[in-house]
């Protein structure tokens, strides 16, 4: 028998752009936008859901932009602990892409990273 699985897929303009805010106001701002979404997705019955590319800031890997290296974020960090109380909450699987920073000896490593927060 066939397995259905709901998905979603969460992609939203910027709630703050460059000059508007701190980094630290937009990626805040980011968020707040997403928790409606996250909220109805969660009510929908969706099982996965899928952010946009560094979802919380402008994309601004293209232009290699130094200022946003400020918004690079451990894991476990801020952002994946808000986002785990919505993946338990609605039992759903939540990919969330950021910016992270990992401490390897004295040199700072910049990913692009997905976390899946959730049920496996």
């Amino acid at each position: 028998m066939a397995r259905i699985v709901k998905s979603g897929l969460i992609q939203l303009s910027l709630a703050k752009t460059e000059g508007e805010g701190t980094i630290p106001e937009i990626m805040e701002a980011m968020l707040q936008k997403h928790i409606p979404y996250i909220e109805e997705a969660g009510r929908q019955g969706v099982q996965i859901l899928c952010f946009q590319e560094i979802f919380n800031t402008p994309y601004f890997c293209p232009g290699q932009d130094s200022a946003w290296y400020a918004s690079a974020e451990t894991v476990p960090g801020p952002t994946t602990e808000r986002m785990q109380v919505y993946a338990k909450k609605y039992n759903m699987v939540i990919v969330v892409p950021v910016y992270e920073k990992e401490q390897s000896g004295v040199y700072i490593i910049l990913l692009r990273s997905l976390m899946q927060m959730g049920p496996i």
